[in-house]
């Protein structure tokens, strides 16, 4: 039997502001979700990062 993996109508995708996160958004949009929303970005101290999230739509 094989199992279909269903997507998720809601995600929120976050990490290190680089091109990795960016990647990440970019196939989001590739797989058919939207942007939802604004990005958000924080500082995380330990890190010394910049930290970025947004949030992303399936449309059906």
């Amino acid at each position: 039997m094989t199992e279909t993996k269903e997507k998720l109508k809601y995600r929120l995708l976050t990490g290190i502001d680089d091109d990795a996160f960016c990647a990440r958004v970019s196939k989001a949009l590739d797989d058919g979700y939207k942007l939802y929303g604004s990005p958000s970005i924080g500082y995380n101290a330990l890190l010394k990062r910049n930290v970025v999230a947004q949030a992303v739509i399936l449309v059906d």
